[in-house]
């Protein structure tokens, strides 16, 4: 049997000769492998009309042979929620997706320029301006009724709980790993932020929100954590290794992002809407 499109993902165009080992090269499914095992067939049940057996092995075997497909491309339940592709892509998303990867490709390097965790300096300005609501939800909105340390510590978790519970809705809602990626850089610079807080816990400089540092208020967060776990004298080494560590997640993300910019260039159509299945 010779397929125009894949069975599977609907991939087109396949290639001409489908004999063994050849695959479709979006999804890996081996088109000869697939072709055998949806031809075999079994006995129709005994009072059961042969039309209906038919129709229940078909299905089987279809789904069957779509899992032994899935084991051969080696895909996992891990890929297809990290990389989920649909099955087609509007050309105009597709560039408007590799823009904004530039741009924050860009923006990631300015920075890491700007960055001085030992200074206070957590690199953007605006990044941080736009994490803070969502600290001081943190505290007073969301864990202010687990107790005195978890609403000190609610601030940092309530900063990281926005890009981590927006980049999950992307993925469970609209299957839209690019965007997740975004919002996993964003939580990448919300831990090196992090870090820098972590640090100044040691000898506190930073201006905190009442205008006081953390040397002249009891305000500042992780000096308390820190204090309360007797961990205050290692605050520098851990907050430059949550600095170091926040960067590597914003690199993870753009790595994220470009590879489905990649797996989407071959499915792309003319029409914006595409991925919402008008094409």
């Amino acid at each position: 049997m010779t397929y125009i499109a894949c069975p599977k993902c609907r991939h087109a165009p396949l290639p001409d000769d489908q004999a063994l080992p050849a695959a479709c090269p979006a999804c890996g499914l081996i088109l000869a492998k697939f072709s055998a095992t949806t031809a075999a067939t079994v006995p129709a049940p005994r009072g059961r009309p042969i039309e209906d057996a038919q129709t229940d092995t078909a299905t089987k075997m279809g789904t069957d042979a779509t899992n032994h497909a899935a084991d051969i491309s080696g895909e996992t339940f891990l890929s297809r929620w990290l990389f989920p592709m649909p099955d087609k892509v509007g050309a105009i998303n597709w560039y408007g997706r590799i823009a904004v990867l530039v741009l924050f490709t860009g923006w990631t390097f300015w920075i890491w320029r700007d960055m001085d965790i030992p200074v206070g300096d957590p690199g953007s300005y605006f990044l941080h301006v736009v994490l803070t609501p969502f600290h001081e939800a943190g505290h007073y909105a969301i864990f202010r009724w687990f107790g005195r340390f978890i609403m000190t510590l609610g601030g940092t978790l309530g900063q990281h709980l926005m890009p981590i519970v927006l980049g999950a809705a992307l993925i469970l809602k609209r299957r839209d790993a690019f965007g997740a990626a975004i919002f996993f850089w964003l939580l990448g610079y919300s831990v090196s932020d992090m870090g820098v807080y972590m640090y100044d816990a040691f000898d506190p400089k930073m201006m905190l929100l009442d205008g006081r540092t953390g040397a002249d208020s009891d305000g500042h967060d992780w000096q308390n954590i820190f204090g309360d776990l007797g961990l205050l004298k290692h605050a520098r080494g851990i907050g430059v290794f949550f600095g170091h560590l926040g960067q590597v997640m914003m690199l993870a993300g753009l790595a994220w992002a470009t590879w489905m910019i990649w797996l989407q260039k071959t499915r792309l159509s003319d029409s914006p809407f595409a991925e919402n299945g008008q094409d």
